[in-house]
């Protein structure tokens, strides 16, 4: 895992102390940079493979040169393959030889997560691409010729510093993150997944390809059979966690949950590794999994660590975790996942998890009625009732109560617009709250995505599962881990979104993933193979953030001054009285999601002061 930072036509030789500090987390291990023609490489290195002088970067080929983030899991089995000797070990050694081979076809081969520059001095073009799923970010700054790219959006904003895109902040506030390619700023974009981006170097003309569409496989229907289906995707796991193992030359641990996801990525592990280290997080106030993760560690002999999370040091912890991901952020549980990676850097580098596998195996308890009603095509008189309903019932302010759960259903009934089911079924932060907006949110490219997706002859359960894949799981899942495990120079790998996963898992039966009201049952019956009983059948809980308490409390104060600062942001986006009102509780809203919206704004607002006007 390394930080990359690069630049065509644009001097940035005077930031070269700045570069190398502010990366420093992604790499400590080494600082390298490289001249050639008209573009500057810059990487730092943290050493996972091949931690010898022959896997140093920015790396040298023949005409090519390369800077790499990420590991190539299944690289010296591509190696075999293709006949490919070096002298290197290195998986970025491999990534050369086989561009040299085929091209930027050769990212079909990749089992991986990477986001890498590539430079063919040969042909004056250079290579800017993202794996599948996106777990390794890129941002890319283009202004007239020149074109600048990061790891991070902190560094990469104080060397071109960039002016801020006002729709992009609308868009952010109403949809709770930024979506898929926006950021916060003017002539900065990040790069998608499945993607890359070509560009002639001498004429600056560039282009996108599409290398991996995971929408193609849910169009691609898998007549397996369900015992067949829970065999695959048992070798598949079985393939994904050794790989990930394998391609290590340090220890590799595990984040261990109460859950079935991290449970089975916890024990294939143990069966290829000895003394394997694993983690569990205990969070004050909230349901306590601890004792679940604790049956497997036993099981399986896990060297095991209870992080215990007091959030003692919030207040003073809360801008400085924020900060950290570089445009704003209300993912509040980024918090716990900070906390926790900090814990498990002090024993390991390199960490395993469960992400990937709700999204692709239809994990939350939101997808159930989506297998049972088409929601993005509800009829009128579906809605009209829905409306009727929602508008008399009392307001639902128990998160996991099963009230809430027909509450919430009934307004996503009560919507016929396919940007607001989504978002009702997703964050549900300003929605119904639109003419509170002095800059609109436009919201385009989600709302196109969404019709796109609408149009697919696929069910509407695929519908909403491949769209979290697209946006929540690529904007605001994966880089929620990657910038609270990089904060601490620890490395997190993610067996669920390996190649042969995100190939097989989308055209899975409908019934794989929900079954009446049972979420993932192909996952807790392949579960049933290595977990104790208990676990099987537990709900989904994942953090469960006492946000309420925090706004009232903890936080209340910092809040409080960030939003009635007279220099505030948001009052440019949204109205300020609008804001006051549900400071002072007057607005009649859930308290949960009161919080929510306030933690939006606040989040808006520590970018604001913490990055962009630093």
């Amino acid at each position: 895992m390394c930080g990359i930072f690069g630049t065509l036509n644009f001097n940035s030789r005077e930031n070269d102390e700045e570069i190398y500090r502010d990366l420093f987390h992604r790499g400590p291990d080494e600082q390298r940079h490289l001249q050639h023609d008209n573009l500057e490489l810059y990487h730092t290195r943290l050493a996972i493979q091949d931690l010898t002088v022959q896997g140093q970067q920015p790396m040298k080929y023949r005409d090519l040169s390369i800077v790499f983030n990420g590991e190539i899991y299944n690289h010296l089995e591509i190696r075999k393959k293709y006949g490919l000797v070096d002298s290197s070990s290195s998986d970025t050694r491999t990534i050369l030889m086989m561009y040299e081979l085929l091209g930027m076809k050769m990212l079909n081969e990749f089992d991986g997560m990477f986001a890498f520059a590539l430079y063919d001095s040969k042909k004056k073009k250079l290579y800017l691409a993202r794996d599948r799923a996106g777990k390794k970010p890129l941002y890319v700054y283009v202004k007239g010729i020149q074109c600048v790219f990061s790891s991070e959006l902190n560094i990469l904003s104080k060397v071109v510093r960039p002016e801020i895109d006002y729709g992009s902040i609308a868009d952010y506030l109403y949809l709770g993150y930024h979506y898929r390619k926006a950021t916060p700023y003017q002539r900065v974009s990040e790069l998608e997944n499945g993607s890359y981006m070509e560009i002639d170097t001498h004429s600056t003309i560039s282009k996108k390809v599409k290398w991996f569409d995971i929408a193609n496989f849910y169009q691609a229907d898998n007549k397996l059979n369900y015992n067949d289906a829970v065999d695959r995707l048992d070798h598949n796991l079985q393939l994904a966690v050794k790989r990930r193992i394998d391609s290590s030359d340090l220890d590799v641990g595990a984040f261990l949950s109460g859950g079935i996801d991290s449970g089975l990525v916890t024990s294939i592990a143990a069966a290829h590794t000895t003394n394997l280290k694993t983690f569990t997080v205990k969070v004050e106030g909230s349901y306590d999994e601890s004792h679940l993760a604790k049956k497997v560690a036993l099981k399986y002999a896990t060297n095991h660590t209870v992080v215990d999370i007091t959030f003692s040091d919030l207040q003073n912890d809360i801008e400085k975790i924020l900060i950290n991901h570089g445009e704003p952020n209300c993912d509040n549980s980024a918090i716990p996942s900070y906390y926790v990676a900090k814990e498990a850097k002090k024993h390991i580098t390199v960490v395993l998890n469960g992400d990937g596998a709700d999204e692709l195996f239809g994990g939350y308890r939101r997808y159930v009625p989506f297998k049972h009603f088409d929601f993005f095509n509800s009829g009128r008189i579906s809605t009209t009732a829905a409306k009727m309903l929602t508008s008399i019932l009392p307001i639902a302010n128990e998160k996991q109560s099963s009230y809430n759960y027909v509450y919430r259903l009934l307004k996503l009934a009560g919507y016929n617009d396919i940007l607001k089911v989504y978002n009702s079924a997703s964050c549900d932060l300003f929605v119904g709250f639109e003419d509170q907006f002095l800059h609109k949110p436009l919201m385009k490219d989600i709302s196109a995505d969404l019709i796109m997706v609408n149009e697919l002859p696929i069910s509407a359960l695929k519908k909403i599962i491949l769209t979290d894949f697209q946006s929540m799981l690529f904007s605001r899942l994966l880089p929620k881990m990657d910038i609270a495990t990089m904060a601490h120079s620890l490395e997190g790998r993610s067996p669920f979104l390996s190649k042969e996963i995100l190939e097989f898992a989308p055209g899975l039966q409908d019934h794989y993933k929900i079954n009446n009201l049972t979420t993932k049952p192909i996952l807790r019956d392949l579960a049933l193979r290595y977990l104790p009983a208990e676990l099987i059948n537990q709900p989904k809980r994942g953090f469960e953030i006492p946000l309420k308490t925090w706004v009232n409390g903890e936080l209340k104060t910092i809040i409080n001054d960030y939003l009635l600062a007279p220099d505030a942001l948001y009052p440019k986006i949204i109205k300020k009285s609008f804001i006051l009102d549900l400071l002072a509780s007057k607005i009649k809203i859930s308290d949960e999601r009161r919080a929510k919206i306030l933690f939006c704004i606040f989040g808006l607002e520590v970018w604001y002061k913490g990055c962009y006007r630093k």
